[in-house]
């Protein structure tokens, strides 16, 4: 009996550590609008593997908008249904409004500015906002590259060939805005639709970063692309707030250095892929032109940056970024 009992008991324990060891391992759950080849994606799998180098936890990407359009995402990791996101920045400004900074047009000129913004003082202060304001903790910074305009219909070079053509942008009041500021009203859209609509001509074309526009194969619907820069597509990794709390310390811990080593692999990305992206569309059979926005630009900022001061922050805030990037400051 005594040996019955001492087996008994050896395998209570056995089964008493492997309960133990599935309440403490996570699976978290990680949506993306974007799919396999995406900025979203090389910043989501760059973070997969350092967490789950770090911690007993894993995590599984869902791809192509599988878990919600990414304001919804944003929405249910803000009340705990879902762990993380990776969203464009302007999902996050109707939550967070100060994040909108990022999406006033021409803010951020090059990669180098998007880095030292998100990285520094002013990332820092925008992290603690969207934890106010929205219950989401950015985690980590995706840099996917300028929108670049595309379109089905004719090149686009001026303000002129831009007239009369049925635009998408999310719906973001920024973006919205700044189309406007240029002269026409273009269609608010979620980006799961977006590829239908160009398809069956609801809409004529769209913004972009080049590697989405070649991921997701837009030149099968698209034929033109003009060269703008209004807009640098950044996109951060968000998690709950709540979910970010549940975890032990060295969880955390694990969660803001993985963050910060995708953070860092997202800029390489972009830096080794863009040039090839735009080189693979041309071979593809779309045209590239280029555009001098002298216009584009003194239109867009007159008309759309006074109009959000106040929800990004104040005039003093957006000075001090400007005094950052050695830039002119407003008044």
């Amino acid at each position: 009996m005594k040996k019955i009992k001492i087996k008994s008991l050896t395998f209570g324990c056995l089964v008493a550590c492997a309960m133990s060891m599935n309440v403490t391992a996570a699976q978290f759950k990680i949506a993306l609008g974007g799919n396999e080849g995406s900025g979203q994606y090389a910043l989501s799998t760059k973070f997969v593997q350092e967490l789950e180098a770090r911690t007993d936890d894993t995590a599984k990407l869902f791809l192509n908008s599988q878990l919600g359009s990414e304001q919804n995402t944003v929405n249910d990791a803000a009340i705990g249904a879902l762990d993380f996101s990776v969203v464009a920045i302007n999902n996050i400004t109707p939550f967070s409004p100060t994040v909108g900074v990022l999406t006033l047009p021409y803010m951020i000129q090059t990669l180098d500015e998007a880095a030292k913004i998100t990285q520094g003082e002013v990332g820092e202060q925008l992290i603690n906002n969207t934890i106010r304001d929205a219950g989401v903790r950015i985690v980590a910074w995706g840099y996917s590259g300028f929108r670049v305009l595309s379109n089905s219909k004719r090149p686009v070079k001026t303000l002129d060939d831009l007239q009369g053509l049925v635009i998408r942008v999310p719906k973001n009041e920024i973006m919205i805005d700044t189309y406007r500021s240029w002269g026409i009203n273009p269609t608010p859209m979620a980006w799961a639709s977006l590829f239908t609509a160009l398809q069956q001509k609801v809409v004529d074309g769209q913004d972009l970063s080049l590697i989405d526009i070649k991921t997701s194969k837009f030149d099968e619907v698209q034929s033109y692309l003009s060269d703008i820069h209004y807009n640098f597509l950044v996109e951060p990794m968000i998690m709950s707030e709540s979910v970010f709390q549940e975890q032990t310390p060295e969880v955390q811990n694990a969660i803001i250095e993985s963050g910060k080593m995708a953070t860092a692999h997202s800029l390489e990305f972009l830096k080794r892929e863009e040039a090839l992206a735009k080189a693979e569309l041309i071979k593809r059979g779309m045209e590239f032109d280029e555009v001098d926005e002298s216009e584009w630009i003194e239109r867009a900022t007159t008309a759309v940056w006074p109009k959000y001061y106040e929800s990004v922050g104040g005039v003093d805030k957006i000075n001090s970024i400007l005094r950052l990037l050695n830039r002119p400051e407003v008044n």
